[in-house]
């Protein structure tokens, strides 16, 4: 059943665009405002080739160790931004003033042809693993990808001269985990996608810093499917990183441009087997308890843009309704964020960009509410009401407001605003925007451990739960709203905060209580969301009002029946230890 945005989604399985990898780092490598790493083959293999690499978004080594024993790594360290472009707009954006006004040269230009290479099941990819064999000019050249399950932006990546574009496993072989070493000896490798890009670099000199800007246009083709690739790539060369958005914002100011951060090689794999872009729930927080709260802001913060970015794609292509449902997600997670860094001072751009992700959730709004009704409500109800006509008629009906809701969403994701703001966002955490024209006071604050903030504002919010809470039978449907919103702020500000206290057995008692209390809370909050629906579907035929006035008796007959249940969990939580506290630090 779907999991509307107030209730925490379950767990979803590995799925084949899998990323299991050991968390080992070894060199870095920056991309969209993130921290990535890549580190070099051994010493028989040759260095990463900068000209030749497929994604241009290298991600981290997982701790896969090079062939020679005792052989070192030699970090490289990159920031580099992924900007969409419409295949017809390419020459448009080569001529944008930015670029002309400050490149060097006309650049150079070279077409780079690639290979994809698994088993016919699929075993790297399960395994987080990508392999290719590039061509560029007379040059073949072996890739091994792979990537972290902490973070999909990060990947390890070795390469090696090869004779053709016929892979060569043994020099894969000793990047390779030993648990699918045997798989891949038993199972031949086939070529499962290609790639056949056309490459325009240029270097661009600005006052702030030197950028090359690589255009990509071509297709990823797989058997008889294949879709369009254009794409400009920023690539810090020296310099400050904000020149990197400087740039992208320049770029968006002259036409329609998306940042992304999906590679290639999962636009291949998705495209061999006709799947929609997966959309992820985002990645537990680390935060070690010593940090300061200028730090916890950061790492928040890239967390929050990065679930943002990674749900991106589902939500445009528009199959996956996980798509639009993970990205309302992040940019309620995103605000949230921002909330916290209010209680600090008057800190930089904060209204702004919380007005911005605001507008983008309510674009969203519709779209999740219609596919919540869609797939889980009418559904569920219809089949234990066979009796009941009407629900086909009623879900024809809401397929309409389905779909007219995800133009809207479409369009306000295609909006020149949107991309702007996503820029924008990615600039501002890089750069640490926020201390712009802080207060000193405000600044040494930023500088204070984020324990003490932490125990603070948890307090400060668990309180109000509390208090909105009392007497919590005889609460109305209105103040358990109102308890529903106080307790979905805490649930964020427990995700955001508790890694600090992580190794205390109450922070993870606490969390439990508290999403089961949110997951009991929500289910009223979907009752009230299927009324309004239903009120706005003006089921004018008969047997479309008599399925509508069913879903309606049905879940006002089952809201009586969770009472009790949503009192336990009431209990439960107000019951609980809180790990913030010294009790909390015994336990």
């Amino acid at each position: 059943m779907l999991k509307s945005d107030s209730r925490p989604a379950r767990k979803t399985p590995g799925a084949p665009d899998g990323n299991h990898a050991p968390k080992e780092n070894k060199g870095a490598h920056i991309v969209a405002g993130f921290l990535r790493q890549i580190e070099p083959a051994g010493p028989e293999a040759e260095p990463v080739i900068k000209d030749a690499v497929s994604d241009r978004t290298p991600e981290t080594t997982p701790g896969l160790q090079p062939a020679e024993p005792g052989s070192k790594a030699h970090p490289a360290a990159e920031i580099e931004l992924k900007l969409l472009v419409g295949a017809d707009r390419m020459a448009h954006f080569g001529a944008a003033p930015v670029i002309a006004a400050n490149a060097r040269n006309k650049g150079t230009r070279k077409r780079l042809k690639s290979v994809y290479y698994d088993t016919p099941e699929r075993a790297l990819r399960r395994a987080g693993l990508s392999l290719r064999v590039r061509q560029s000019g007379t040059r073949f050249v072996q890739t091994v990808k792979t990537e972290v399950a902490d973070d999909p932006l990060r990947r390890g990546e070795w390469e090696a001269s090869v004779p053709s574009l016929a892979p060569d496993l043994a020099l894969a072989m000793p990047f390779i985990p030993e648990k699918i070493r045997e798989r891949l000896k038993a199972q031949p490798l086939e070529a499962v996608f290609t790639a056949d890009v056309h490459r325009h670099t240029r270097i661009i000199d600005l006052p702030s810093g030197t950028v090359e800007v690589a255009c990509d246009q071509g297709e990823l083709t797989a058997g008889d499917r294949s879709v369009p690739v254009s794409e400009i790539e920023l690539e810090l060369k020296s310099g400050s990183t904000s020149v990197i958005y400087e740039i992208a914002l320049r770029l968006a100011e002259h036409g329609t441009v998306k940042p992304s951060i999906r590679s290639k090689s999962a636009r291949g794999f998705d495209l061999a087997a006709d799947l929609p872009p997966s959309a992820r729930r985002p990645r537990k927080l680390r935060l070690d308890p010593s940090v300061t709260l200028d730090e916890a802001f950061a790492t928040i913060l890239r967390a929050c843009f990065l679930h943002l970015l990674q749900s991106l794609p589902a939500a445009e292509d528009g199959r996956n309704p996980e798509g639009v449902h993970q990205l309302r997600v992040s940019l309620r997670r995103l605000r949230s964020a921002l909330d916290l860094m209010r209680s600090v001072g008057a800190l930089s751009n904060l209204e702004a960009l919380r007005s911005e992700a605001k507008w983008l959730a309510q674009g969203l709004s519709a779209a999740r509410d219609w596919d919540v009704f869609q797939l889980a409500t009418l559904p569920a109800i219809a089949k234990a009401c066979p009796s009941v006509a009407g629900f086909d008629a009623l879900g024809r009906a809401a397929a309409q407001r389905q779909a007219e809701a995800y133009r809207s969403a479409r369009h306000a994701l295609d909006d020149r605003r949107c991309a702007l703001f996503l820029i924008g966002l990615g600039g501002w955490i890089e750069t640490r925007g926020w201390r712009n024209g802080v207060a000193p006071e405000d600044l040494g604050r930023l500088a204070e451990p984020a324990l003490n903030f932490a125990q603070r504002v948890l307090s400060e919010q668990h309180a109000k739960v509390l208090k909105r809470g009392r007497r919590f039978k005889s609460l109305t449907v209105d103040e358990l709203h109102r308890v529903r919103l106080a307790t979905k702020r805490l649930r964020y500000l427990s995700e955001f905060l508790l890694p600090l206290y992580e190794d205390r057995k109450s922070a993870r008692k606490f969390a439990r209580r508290l999403a089961g209390l949110q997951e009991e809370l929500g289910v009223f909050n979907d009752m009230a969301v299927t009324a309004s629906l239903l009120d706005g579907l003006g089921a004018d035929d008969r047997d479309s009002a008599i399925a509508a006035a069913a879903i309606a008796g049905w879940q006002a007959r089952a809201s009586i029946g969770m009472q009790q249940g949503l009192q336990d969990s009431w209990r439960d939580f107000a019951a609980a230890r809180v790990p913030w506290s010294r009790q909390g630090e015994q336990s």
